[in-house]
């Protein structure tokens, strides 16, 4: 008996086909996976197998059965009645999923109590067994903290306990794991692994092809509304036989693509000249001048990745003469006396001219604070902070303004960093008003530095809340290049994007960085991303730095049993037979 039988399935919106002719067989205990770039079609076959195709969706097929129930005639109340009980629906948004009104504890509760009788501490119990079970920590505490108080990780364990507290036979997971460090996300799949061994059905939507591969039994590709491929996973992930399938297997960053580019487009992004500022320090070099290896340089190539099947990055080049990002003896505590905690514990490291140093560890363990504290965002208990020469930490807000552009960051929750007011091309052109950018060169950057993230024009009139999570993503990207900051924070940058945009974009970061000297400190829990990007590497737990060194030596060879157990948790794909 199959849980889900769709054939011949379209969905349109404004008389305009984004999914043609989908077939989907889902068995009991069965995992399918839908892959594809942005605007493939996989997110909106998902919704509407729980039907939430959307406003003005019109949806056809030949057959769309769910759970032995012809499903094409369903009426809101019949979809209501689904939801929860049949199938829990993970959204890939957890921010704007949870009510911010509502505690965790109430919202868990209202889940269970519309699909269970359990009331009073019976409930409350049940509720803490769930966070437990997606990985929450101190998950007593956390039901009594708004979603506006938790990390985005902790949102989106939050949600996946919410969409389990109704035993669902099916679990739809748009994007799991995608806010989630290595550790908890092996944890989230291993719960999902053991849902599936007890019977429970899932379809996962996801661009993390290493996660698919860890989990899934079938994958189905995804092009233009269309599926391109189908197979078992093995097939699919190790003998691919579309082109693009192959595309974005070959897109995936990791040890062995440091130093090749990953982009594999026939139009790559180009490459964003440097503007001209009025403030010297807010940018690296003038346009004149890009970095070169030079007797204080490390200069490495990095060329360890399948030199003969792909273009190679321009070589690394580190300038060891010019600190870029200088922090010492870093601290801050939240609290006083015995209420204290102290998330950043005297932290040190600097940070040179083309080189990017990548900060991974667990969610609370400190990276986003390091980060904001790097970038005066939040004010340390103690430690000193410089950047581009200039002493940040104690510098007057009033001071500091006119030298915001050296630094730029690239936030995790692009929608939350965007003024809801404003359209993308004010958004960008934003960030050039500390480099004194006005009229026509500034209309000439904002479309530029567009052209380079590898975004259309026509975007330029509309509002960040109507792009996609990967648009408003690289949206927040140009914002952060547009003044070609010596300094670049990027936190957790690639989380919202698909293999393909990722590619491109970790392809820009790297040309940048080798051209104009741009410095990058990194935060992600994406070890993939860091090892095929990252110079060095510190590794944070509770605050304090565990473990640092050379990329390659400390992903490769970890010391710390700590570090250890992070790399160990990286789900990882097959060997492919042919990748590029």
């Amino acid at each position: 008996m199959s849980l889900i039988a769709v054939e011949n399935l379209r969905v349109g919106f404004a008389g305009k086909d984004v999914v043609h002719g989908v077939d989907l067989r889902i068995e009991p205990g069965e995992a399918v996976a839908l892959v594809g770039e942005s605007g493939s079609g996989k997110s909106v076959t998902a919704r509407t197998l729980v039907g939430l195709a959307g406003p003005g969706a019109h949806v056809r097929a030949d057959r769309l059965e769910l759970f032995e129930q012809d499903a094409r005639g369903h009426r809101d109340r019949q979809w209501r009645r689904i939801r929860g009980s049949d199938i829990g629906f993970v959204l890939q948004d957890a921010l704007v999923s949870l009510d911010p009104l509502y505690s965790v504890g109430s919202q868990l509760a209202e889940a269970q109590r519309a699909l269970t009788d359990l009331r009073g501490q019976a409930l409350t119990a049940r509720s803490v067994r769930l966070l437990t079970d997606a990985g929450v920590p101190e998950p007593e505490r956390r039901l009594r903290h708004y979603p506006h108080e938790l990390s985005g990780g902790l949102r989106q364990r939050v949600l996946i306990a919410t969409a389990l507290a109704g035993d669902p036979r099916l679990i739809i997971a748009d994007e799991p794991t995608t806010a989630l460090d290595v550790t908890v996300q092996q944890q989230i799949l291993d719960l999902l692994r053991v849902r599936k061994a007890e019977g429970t059905a899932l379809l996962l939507i996801s661009h993390d092809l290493a996660v698919v591969a860890e989990v899934a039994d079938r994958v189905l590709v995804m092009r233009d509304g269309e599926v391109v491929e189908e197979g078992s996973t093995d097939d699919v992930l190790t003998r691919p036989e579309h082109p693009y399938t192959k595309k974005l297997l070959a897109a995936v960053p990791s040890a062995a693509s440091r130093g090749s580019k990953l982009s594999v487009s026939d139009q790559p992004l180009s490459r964003p000249t440097s503007p001209q500022p009025k403030n010297p320090a807010a940018t690296a070099l003038p346009e004149s001048e890009p970095v070169r290896a030079t007797s204080g340089a490390r200069h490495t190539d990095g060329h360890t990745a399948e030199a003969g099947s792909r273009p190679l990055l321009p070589p690394r080049s580190v300038d060891n003469t010019r600190v870029v990002l200088s922090v010492r003896d870093l601290r801050k505590t939240y609290g006083s006396g015995s209420a204290a905690r102290t998330v950043v514990d005297n932290v040190d490291f600097d940070l040179f001219g083309g080189e990017t140093l990548g900060i991974v560890g667990e969610s609370g363990s400190g990276k986003t604070t390091t980060a904001r504290l790097a970038l005066r965002l939040i004010t340390p208990s103690s430690g000193r902070v410089v950047v581009a020469g200039e002493p940040w930490s104690e510098l007057s807000d009033k001071a500091l303004r006119p030298l915001r552009g050296a630094a730029q960051l690239i936030a995790q929750d692009p929608l939350s960093s965007f003024d809801p007011r404003y359209t993308v091309e004010r958004v960008i052109g934003e960030s050039l008003d500390t480099v004194g950018l006005r009229g026509r060169a500034r209309t000439h950057r904002v479309r530029e530095i567009l052209d380079a993230v590898g975004l259309a024009r026509d975007l330029l009139p509309r509002h960040p809340r109507t792009l996609s999570g990967g648009q408003r993503q690289r949206v927040a990207i140009a914002r952060a290049l547009a003044p070609n900051p010596a300094l670049l924070v990027a936190d957790e940058p690639l989380s919202a994007l698909d293999v393909s945009v990722q590619a491109q974009i970790l392809d820009l970061l790297a040309e940048l960085r080798s051209e104009f000297g741009t410095a990058l400190l990194l935060i992600s829990h994406d070890l993939g991303v860091v090892h095929h990007l990252a110079d060095r590497v510190l590794v944070m737990k509770d605050g304090k730095i565990v473990e640092s060194g050379e990329a390659d030596t400390v992903l490769r060879s970890p010391q710390h049993e700590y570090t250890r157990q992070l790399v160990a948790s990286v789900p990882r794909l097959p060997e492919v037979a042919d990748r590029g």
